[in-house]
């Protein structure tokens, strides 16, 4: 263990006031010298644990660093995954304070709604396929709480991947969707084409995600259960948003989804 239990929760609690207070604080790997990927997870269940306590419920998972643009950015040759609980659940058209957030980002992502569990290891893309009901286009908000996004993958994943929120618009049952790698994505902000992208984009299919996610999280004695949602990763870039953007990411053959920040 490289930083103590005491270590571990004064780095949760920094984090969860940086969200409750919309302060972002120094990166956690430079004030906690020897901070770690087993230290970075524990930090993060931690926190999910304390808001299980005050009423949350995890509704599934999330996965980031699938493009290998990103990979490279931060020095790493795997994805990490965070939680998605009720309360960060949006719809189509909702409204999203700005003012709530640090310093927020929108990545246009395929959401997979599970039927079956799947658990690791040994999962592969098929099994995914095959235990998914239906998938959804959809919008996730990422947000850091280390200042200005100086993050490395344990500061990332401490902070639970940097998720923020999930907007999902209607679902289409898999049997009726397109094939996922091929589905094309156009993000507009405020009715601006800002980026383009694929579901190839993502690790080669977003049930390849799916599929590690799975697989990784046997390794914490978890698995994926029927009902959760996973979001497999970003089909763009992720530009930041701020108050009096409106969102929009039209999926081919999937639909749309949008969300307005005030």
């Amino acid at each position: 263990m490289t930083l103590s239990s005491a270590q571990r929760e004064r780095v949760g609690s920094l984090l969860r006031r940086a969200e409750q207070d919309t302060q972002p604080i120094a990166p956690l790997s430079q004030t906690f010298q020897g901070l770690d990927l087993a230290d970075a997870y524990a930090i993060q269940r931690h926190n999910i644990a304390r808001r299980l306590v005050d009423g949350s419920r995890v509704v599934g998972h999330k996965v980031g660093l699938t493009a290998a643009a990103m990979q490279q950015l931060l020095g790493v040759d795997e994805p990490d995954f965070g939680h998605l609980l009720d309360d960060m659940v949006r719809h189509d058209r909702d409204v999203v304070a700005a003012s709530a957030l640090c310093a927020p980002r929108i990545e246009p992502e395929i959401c997979f709604r599970l039927g079956a569990q799947l658990r690791g290891p040994g999962i592969t893309a098929q099994d995914v396929l095959a235990a998914t009901e239906a998938v959804a286009p959809a919008l996730e908000i990422v947000d850091s709480r280390i200042r200005d996004w100086d993050i490395t993958l344990a500061d990332t994943v401490a902070d639970n991947a940097s998720s923020a929120g999930l907007v999902h618009g209607p679902w289409t049952a898999l049997e009726d969707a397109p094939d996922l790698a091929g589905i094309s994505v156009d993000l507009l902000i405020d009715g601006e084409v800002t980026a383009r992208g694929t579901g190839a984009e993502v690790l080669g299919h977003p049930a390849a995600a799916v599929a590690w996610l799975a697989n990784t999280l046997a390794s914490f004695d978890a698995a994926l259960e029927p009902g959760q949602l996973v979001l497999p990763g970003a089909m763009t870039t992720a530009p930041f948003v701020h108050a009096g953007h409106k969102v929009e990411a039209l999926f081919a053959g999937l639909g749309s989804v949008s969300v307005t920040f005030s």
